[in-house]
């Protein structure tokens, strides 16, 4: 199950450039400063973890010479302004990878660091890798690809959010212990722990991504469990008089991996008070301090809604599916940390009783199980513990704001 569509010619081309840049790396010298690369979301947006450590690391580490990875076919990086970004799969990328001190990836190496390095992750025996995740892991077991598997024997450091969630990447993953690193997730820097809305008027609809929908055609999509479940509570009768009378604002978004059936839910909901969004119109970073509270069904976002203490609800009306073909490690009947919807008429009266004033999460104090830190200092933690801290004799805060050209 390939996320990205690789044309015919691109392992050839992927090969001349690692070994171009494998023999001009061994001939540079050493760089003033340690390059740091770090990417996420595929390339394809600046979300999550790998930004927000991104983003530190610029402000805060000028002795850092550090680059962000982007997909060549968006255009995030000129409107945003990302300094320091390089397009993935030019012969720029694989030099850097070649010479690079550390990289820090969000998904995988091979799309968010360099693209078809798992043939030759090998030979780089001296970059420092290390997995920050683009979230909490808890609800889908990992889904280890042939691909994969030589990017995880390389990966020599995974970074987690609390001791909970070292037990699934050690027990549940495999990880040794040695290469567990507790120093908090990097965009909870970001948010506001306990700081929920006075009231709830603005919600954040968004499902995960489910593996076994990739290969249906689109007829067989308009069919699925998931797709009639979704469009149909967002045109139901009740949920639009609710959203109606209450003056609730609800926007939908689709995880970023369901990107090509999002043409099919343009046309829903039947109201001008819910909006539908594709994953290049919002920023989930934003919308999760915006929103006062997630409808969802497995996404690893709601751990943000956790921590600002938040209300969810779960709707899980695919519940025996994903633990059949995919599996938790939650516990989806007794450890979850919201309200759970297993029908429609569960979401609208659960909906009913948070709009009306219920604007708190019930099970906020679990929190403490699963986040080990609540001090905005998760990205200096994994900087200090993966590179070292920095040099207080560096103070140069120079960086570059121009954006390659493609090689």
């Amino acid at each position: 199950m390939g996320l990205k569509q690789e044309k015919w010619y691109r392992p050839a081309e992927v090969a001349v450039k690692v070994a171009a840049a494998r023999a001009l790396a061994a001939f540079l010298p050493r760089p003033k400063r340690e390059i740091v690369l770090v990417g996420g979301n595929l390339g394809e947006k600046y979300e999550d973890n790998a930004s927000v450590f991104h983003d530190y690391l610029v402000r805060e580490r000028p002795d850092l010479d550090v680059y962000w990875m982007y997909d060549p076919s968006t255009d995030y990086v000129r409107r945003e302004g990302i300094p320091n970004a390089i397009p993935l799969g030019t012969f720029r990328n694989y030099l850097l990878f070649f010479r690079a001190a550390y990289t820090f990836h969000g998904h995988s190496l091979l799309y968010d660091i360099a693209p078809g390095i798992d043939r030759y992750v090998h030979l780089n025996k001296k970059t420092v890798m290390t997995h920050i995740s683009h979230g909490i892991e808890g609800f889908k077991k990992i889904l280890i690809l042939p691909e994969d598997r030589p990017l995880l024997r390389r990966t020599d450091y995974f970074n987690c959010a609390s001791p909970y969630e070292k037990r699934i990447k050690q027990y549940g993953w495999g990880v040794p212990e040695e290469k567990l690193v507790t120093t908090g997730m990097a965009r909870f820097d970001r948010l506001k722990p306990d700081s929920p809305s006075s009231e709830v008027r603005n919600i954040l609809v968004m499902m995960t991504w489910r593996e076994w929908l990739f290969g249906l055609s689109d007829e067989e999509f308009m069919e699925s469990e998931y797709f009639r479940r979704t469009t149909g509570m967002l045109n139901d009768t009740a949920f639009l008089q609710m959203v109606r009378e209450r003056g609730l604002n609800v926007k939908v978004a689709l995880h970023p991996f369901m990107k090509r059936f999002e043409r099919f839910f343009k046309g829903f909901p039947g109201s001008e008070r819910i909006r539908f969004y594709s994953f290049d119109e919002i920023s989930i970073k934003d919308e999760v301090v915006r929103a006062d509270m997630l409808l969802t069904d497995y996404t690893s976002v709601s751990w943000d809604f956790l921590y600002q203490n938040k209300p969810i609800i779960f709707y899980m009306f695919d519940q025996e599916e994903m633990e059949k073909h995919r599996g938790t490690y939650l516990d989806l009947d007794g450890e979850l940390y919201g309200y759970k919807a297993r029908s429609l008429q569960d979401v609208t009266g659960l909906l009913d009783r948070i709009t009306a004033g219920e604007n708190t999460n019930p099970f906020y104090g679990k929190s403490g199980e699963y986040f080990q830190y609540f001090d905005h200092e998760n990205c200096r933690r994994l900087a200090d513990r993966v590179i070292g801290p920095a040099r207080s004799t560096e103070k140069l805060k120079v960086r570059t704001k121009t954006v390659p050209t493609e090689s």
